[in-house]
């Protein structure tokens, strides 16, 4: 960097200073992104060239994915304001990649993030070429492993980047041009995804992510589609469809739970729509307890009323979905204002990378199962995980009574019927079944549905009833994700739902 009008006896003396200290800070790599579990705050940071403060807002960019800069590039000296050479340029920390430079090939992002991505899809995913043999089962009639029948040739991993999606799709150039037919099926939303990616490491100002507080009562939410609920729940304007598929990859979890148990659903129990007779009777008593009439309760001692319990969601096999942002979460209270809800996540994942951020209590007699509560978040919403198995938990009878009136369980993409996980739910399936509460189930494809479903109905049977149908949520992610391990398998968050039940009988008296 050349050093302006700033002495050369000071910047020898400057460079003496910061190269042991800033290199070493610059060069540490960071932590793995992970969405903040508490509201983020404003800080506010020194701008080095103008020296005068910056507010710098909640981005849920990583700091060292924020920047262009390399992370083995030296430390930037600024020169005093107007002492600088405006002919030398220099690169800031803060580059942004603008709206129209969001398209870069994954190997050669600007997000070392991305590039590290690119590295471990080349060592693990396998060239879809039909000509290779298989590596594993196929998962559907869908997947390019089903193709492979007759092969000749060993598996190969992907080499080459696709120039108009950006990401490594084949092991060489000749079976991507011989396969563009089927890859030409996919591209656009590639090319769509690595965008998406791009722009969460732009280091741009996310507005799409500041969520509305509590709203009165009056004014009711739409729950028609995505568009009338963020416009009835008073969202800043999106006037953007990429912003608007980043807000939903966040929102889709605790609204797919409302839109399903709120009085204004748009799943309704008509002709040839999705809810069944079943589904009225048990959804009808939860609604009951989260549309409460008004007691004329205040803050006067005349005004005391007794509180029902909270209502409790149970979320089994919880991933991604524990770790997102709790305002996130605080946006299912602000749709039914008179209830508090008690979320309880519970899965071996559920606090998979984030133990600097909580680590795991020791296991005590009055805290048997090391279970991590938050009860400061607000007055209508408590968390509380638990690393295990909810089975485990069942057997100990740490949950019980269940009440269909308070209690509802949620599995967000369970893989119930999946050869890889399905040996994890064979001893709760009948649990769930037994507790005789809705059981509300996301998945990634119509497939992916279709196989639980089938899964759960050879397993138990007729214990059970089917309270809504399989079909589209429409209350899913906007976002397609894309599997490291297979980078033609692209999918979106919660696309489909269904909810089940076990079967209940009714006694009925003879004379």
């Amino acid at each position: 960097m050349t050093a302006g009008y700033t002495c050369q006896r000071c910047m020898h003396q400057l460079r003496k200073l910061t190269h042991p200290k800033i290199s070493a800070t610059l060069c540490k790599s960071t932590p793995k992104q992970e969405w903040s579990t508490t509201a983020s705050k404003a800080t506010f940071r020194k701008d080095p060239k103008h020296g005068f403060a910056l507010q710098q807002r909640r981005c849920i960019a990583s700091a060292q994915s924020q920047g262009q800069r390399p992370i083995e590039e030296p430390p930037q000296i600024y020169t005093p304001p107007g002492l600088a050479d405006t002919s030398t340029p220099t690169l800031s920390g803060n580059v942004l990649l603008q709206p129209g430079n969001l398209f870069h090939h994954f190997s050669e992002s600007p997000s070392p993030d991305l590039r590290r991505r690119a590295a471990f899809m080349k060592t693990h995913a396998y060239c879809p070429h039909p000509s290779h043999h298989r590596t594993r089962t196929p998962n559907s009639p869908h997947d390019p492993e089903a193709r492979k029948e007759q092969t000749t040739q060993a598996p190969a991993f992907v080499r080459f980047e696709c120039p108009d999606c950006g990401l490594p799709v084949s092991c060489t150039e000749e079976h991507w041009a011989d396969d563009y037919e089927s890859h030409m099926e996919i591209c656009d939303r590639l090319r769509q995804t690595n965008e998406d990616d791009h722009d969460l490491r732009s280091g741009r100002f996310f507005p799409e992510f500041e969520y509305p507080g509590p709203q009165m009562e009056e004014a009711l939410v739409n729950m028609t589609n995505w568009d009338t609920y963020l416009y009835t729940r008073e969202f800043e304007a999106i006037n953007d469809e990429r912003s608007l598929r980043q807000v939903t990859m966040l929102l889709t979890y605790p609204v797919t739970i409302g839109s399903i148990l709120s009085e204004l659903s748009p799943y309704d129990y008509k002709k040839g729509d999705r809810l069944t007779t079943e589904g009225l009777k048990s959804l009808s008593a939860l609604r009951y307890t989260l549309h409460p009439p008004r007691t004329g309760a205040d803050g006067t001692i005349k005004g005391l009323r007794p509180n029902p319990p909270p209502v409790r969601l149970f979320i089994l096999g919880a991933r991604a979905e524990s770790s997102l942002p709790r305002e996130v979460w605080e946006q299912l209270t602000f749709l039914f204002p008179r209830v508090q809800f008690h979320l309880i996540f519970i899965g071996p994942e559920s606090m998979l990378n984030r133990d600097r951020e909580f680590p795991l209590p020791e296991r005590t007699a009055t805290n048997p199962f090391g279970a991590i509560v938050e009860d400061r978040i607000s007055h209508e919403l408590k968390i509380s995980t638990y690393v295990d198995y909810y089975h485990t938990l069942h057997q100990a009878r740490h949950f019980q009574p269940f009440d269909p009136y308070f209690d509802c369980f949620v599995l967000f993409h369970p893989g119930l019927g999946h050869p890889a996980s399905s040996h994890e739910w064979a001893e709760t399936l009948p649990q769930l079944l037994e507790t005789k509460v809705p059981i509300i189930t996301t998945g990634y494809t119509e497939w992916d549905m279709q196989r639980d479903l089938k899964w759960v109905e050879e397993q138990m049977g007729g214990e059970m009833d089917i309270l809504m149908k399989p079909g589209e949520n429409k209350f899913r992610s906007l976002r397609w994700d894309i599997n490291d391990y297979d980078p033609t398998d692209i999918s979106c968050g919660n696309w489909g739902v269904w909810a089940f039940r076990g079967k209940r009988y009714e006694a009925t008296m003879k004379d």
